[in-house]
């Protein structure tokens, strides 16, 4: 807005402040003529920029108080939408008060409409039960008159309230003992079948012990063969055992007999023991492989000279 205001004063100035003077015909003025004409139209560009600044000065406040109303009615017109759109809101909200109040009171209705059909039914039905109830003391009065009867022929009751009482007192003792009866005959069945499955559990456990008693007799019979098999193998071995022992001292006997006949002939002394038969047998060994290397030599000996004689006479 300032830049359209100062092109707008600029042209007014150009247009009206800025006169040119016209052509003189005359061109020899004098110099004081000329700077009187010039303060003449100096004082004439001042007042005229007065008035242009008055002018100017008035259409601003001129401005100024239309922006303020502009701005005055722009509020108002705020205010306005603001309320309109607040009073939208508010009718909006009241027509769904209204519908949800039109629909709650329609359910409202509905079941006001429901309920009195019930209570018309249930009506119907207590009528129909009062009927039916009024036949049934009409019927059921020749029992009030045959207790009535009773009781004027007896002394034990004064009222018939008294003898339904005592009726019902002993219709409930039945009720009671037939109900006692019942859990003493359900008792009974329990403990029956108790006892029934205790005699089947004893009888398949003895079933169950005569077969372990069987396996048992039956490993009896097997460990019995087993230790006489073992008993067997064992007479076996000692029998085997003694003859071994036998041999053996007869063995030990022999080797002692000859490592003394040996000892006595080659005229020898040893300190062995007589219960050591290895060193016996191995002094023994080595006595038989002195006589065997002594006799091969003796017989190299002999075989000489008759080789010698058999050469010569040849």
């Amino acid at each position: 807005m300032e830049n359209e205001l100062r092109e707008y004063f600029r042209a007014v100035f150009e247009d009206k402040l800025l006169v040119r003077m016209p052509d003189r015909e005359d061109d020899f003025l004098t110099p004081a003529t000329r700077l009187l004409e010039k303060k003449r139209e100096m004082i004439e560009v001042e007042q005229a920029l007065n008035t242009q600044k008055e002018e100017f000065q008035m259409k601003t406040e001129s401005l100024q108080q239309r922006r303020a109303e502009l701005e005055h009615k722009e509020e108002k017109l705020k205010d306005s939408l603001f309320k309109f759109d607040k009073f939208l809101k508010e009718n909006d909200s009241k027509r769904k008060r209204a519908l949800r109040k039109a629909g709650e009171e329609r359910q409202l209705a509905a079941q006001k409409e429901r309920e009195a059909i019930r209570l018309q039914a249930e009506n119907i039905q207590l009528q129909t039960r009062k009927e039916k109830l009024l036949h049934r003391q009409g019927k059921n009065s020749i029992y009030q008159q045959y207790l009535q009867r009773v009781l004027e022929r007896t002394e034990e009751f004064q009222e018939v309230q008294e003898m339904i009482d005592r009726f019902n007192t002993l219709m409930a003792t039945q009720e009671k003992l037939l109900k006692r009866e019942l859990e003493y005959q359900e008792k009974t069945e329990r403990e029956r079948a108790r006892l029934l499955h205790y005699q089947e559990e004893a009888h398949s456990q003895i079933l169950e012990l005569n077969n372990q008693i069987a396996d048992l007799q039956g490993q009896l019979e097997r460990a019995r063969a087993v230790v006489l098999e073992w008993e067997s193998g064992w007479a076996q071995i000692q029998n085997t055992a003694a003859e071994n022992t036998l041999r053996l001292g007869r063995i030990r006997m022999a080797a002692l007999n000859l490592f003394q006949t040996i000892t006595k002939q080659m005229h020898m002394k040893s300190d062995i023991s007589i219960e050591d038969t290895e060193m016996q047998l191995e002094k023994i060994k080595m006595c038989f492989m002195d006589l065997d290397a002594i006799y091969k030599d003796l017989k190299k000996s002999d075989l000489t000279p008759l080789t010698t004689a058999m050469s010569s006479t040849n």
